[in-house]
């Protein structure tokens, strides 16, 4: 995947400054990486046990779950997507007026 630039500013659209900007996209993205390793950790985990007998039809089968996972999206891309769909519901944890 090539990389490309990313122009905070429109991504801003003037809410935020650039670094809550950056620091939301990153927790985003480490949200959805955990999601997905709980999500191929839940499908490899069926395997689990077997006997040894067709193991080598279950390595095939497991190796086709991890390729498609391979095949999504990096988190970090799906978050910037998500931030600039709209998508993304954030809140800070204290009010700008109680700052000092």
């Amino acid at each position: 995947m090539p990389i490309r630039t990313l122009d905070i500013e429109k991504l801003n659209k003037g809410e935020n400054n650039q670094y809550e900007l950056i620091v939301i996209m990153s927790k985003r993205a480490r949200q959805i990486a955990a999601q997905e390793k709980l999500e191929l950790d839940e499908k490899l985990k069926y395997f689990e046990g077997f006997e040894d007998d067709d193991e080598f039809s279950f390595n095939e089968e497991q190796e086709n779950i991890s390729k498609e996972f391979e095949k999504r999206e990096h988190a970090t891309q799906r978050a910037i997507e998500e931030m600039q769909n709209g998508d993304v519901y954030f809140r800070r944890p204290y009010k700008d007026d109680d700052e000092k």
